[in-house]
């Protein structure tokens, strides 16, 4: 909130996702060129993860908050596909762990994830997984078993994390 202090009167030049409009109506603020800075989309992108492997980006920053990509289990070095699930999930959750920890965020950070398995019965192998990872508050999850992943693969996961 101390960000609309600095507001200086100047005429409302940008309207970012209608914040501009809220500034305005509700704080009497007209100068929201601060916000293109904080609001941007940008992309990231580390070696330190897997390659994207289609036209999409290992994530997107918007702000405070940062929109993960699905994760799989590949190695980041030799782009092998980890073997079973546990691997993969685990291989999985280290790469968003370096995708956050690329743009400053952490594990911690996580507020949702979704997690893709191939098959529902791999659930309880997973989350054996997904519990050696995330601790209390845990994030908001949703598991979903699909028909097919990218690469064959077993688990995908992807994350929404927020700086606060």
């Amino acid at each position: 909130m101390h960000r609309l202090n600095e507001s200086t009167g100047n005429a409302m030049k940008t309207n970012v996702f209608g914040f501009s409009i809220v500034l305005k109506a509700v704080y009497g603020i007209t100068d929201t060129n601060w916000l293109r800075g904080t609001i941007m989309n940008r992309s990231l992108s580390t070696e330190k993860a897997p390659a994207a492997i289609g036209p999409y980006s290992q994530g997107v920053c918007c702000g405070q908050t940062v929109f993960l990509s699905g994760q799989l289990g590949l190695d980041p070095v030799f782009g092998n596909l980890a073997q079973g699930v546990q691997e993969q999930a685990r291989q999985a959750l280290a790469n968003i762990k370096v995708l956050l920890e690329s743009v400053g965020f952490a594990l911690g950070d996580v507020v949702k994830t979704t997690v893709f398995l191939k098959n529902l019965d791999d659930f309880a192998a997973m989350n054996t997984v997904y519990a050696e990872t995330f601790e209390a508050p845990y994030p908001a999850r949703s598991t979903v078993e699909v028909a097919r992943l990218p690469k064959d693969a077993l688990v995908e996961i992807d994350v929404v994390a927020v700086k606060s």
